[in-house]
């Protein structure tokens, strides 16, 4: 089971660095497009050399996307960097001035440029954000060694699948009408997901058997989730006590089909 999910990352990984690369050149086409031509014209042969200008993508269409989706993989699989990679895209809080130094991808997209004097002399300008994109791309590439070490862990890659079945198992039991089957095995999913995210973060729980209530709120308290995402998982644990315990009213498909939705959403999105 472990191969399906480890070979869904590498590939994702993959495609997320020849995006990078993509992505990188064309910054360097839009900033410095004189030069980046001639480096092109002097590293390839005639004929690439057109479709390669052609073929790179609009940086400030293109970005947001691929932010997005190494983000989560980032999060994922390289967790201790995910600071540094927001850091290179997010405006600095307690920036006084842009200078090269401070200067972020975010500034770049939004075409920033500062200059003085009447004779509109540079300070900085969208060059500046090659850097700091340049170093989010080496972190998502970083995350290459963990598939080669010896150290990687694959346990939640299985644990992954096994989720995975339950809640399509799940959701065969909610079309055949078996709802309060349906909800109680999505229940268990979750509760066993926030476990692994509880330990993952090395919070250490009083409770001998916690609920999901008990370590939702332990998650919240450590800073892992906000508040939006605590209420979201108590709606979902609401939910289940539904199908677990409230034998006076029956749940609904709507509610149940709700709840495998929102287990299938956090086991994707919190780690």
């Amino acid at each position: 089971m472990a191969i399906s999910n480890l070979e869904r990352y590498k590939k994702d990984l993959k495609s997320l660095i020849d995006g990078g690369n993509q992505l990188h050149m064309a910054m360097q086409k839009e900033c410095f497009p004189t030069e980046f031509a001639a480096q092109v014209k002097a590293a390839l042969p005639k004929t690439e050399v057109e479709s390669l200008l052609k073929a790179l993508p609009d940086f400030t269409q293109v970005y947001q996307r691929w932010y997005s989706e190494a983000k989560v993989l980032v999060k994922q699989l390289l967790p201790d960097r995910l600071e540094d990679f927001v850091a290179h895209y997010e405006t600095p809080r307690n920036r006084k001035e842009v200078t090269y130094a401070t200067y972020r991808i975010l500034d770049y997209l939004q075409g920033l440029t500062i200059t003085r004097g009447n004779q509109k002399e540079k300070i900085v300008g969208p060059d500046a954000a090659i850097p700091q994109f340049r170093q989010q791309l080496a972190i998502v590439k970083a995350i290459e060694s963990r598939f080669e070490s010896s150290l990687f862990d694959i346990r939640q890659l299985v644990q992954a699948d096994l989720f995975d079945s339950d809640l399509d198992a799940a959701e065969e039991l909610a079309k055949k009408k078996f709802t309060r089957a349906a909800g109680a095995m999505a229940g268990v999913v979750l509760e066993r997901h926030l476990a692994q995210v509880c330990s993952n973060h090395g919070l250490k729980l009083t409770k001998k058997s916690p609920t999901i209530a008990d370590l939702n709120d332990a998650l919240k308290q450590a800073n892992v989730i906000d508040v939006p995402d605590w209420r979201f998982t108590q709606h979902l644990a609401d939910l289940r006590n539904l199908c677990d315990h409230n034998k006076a009213t029956d749940p609904t498909s709507d509610q149940v089909n709700e709840l495998i939705a929102g287990v299938r959403k956090v086991s994707k999105t919190l780690f």
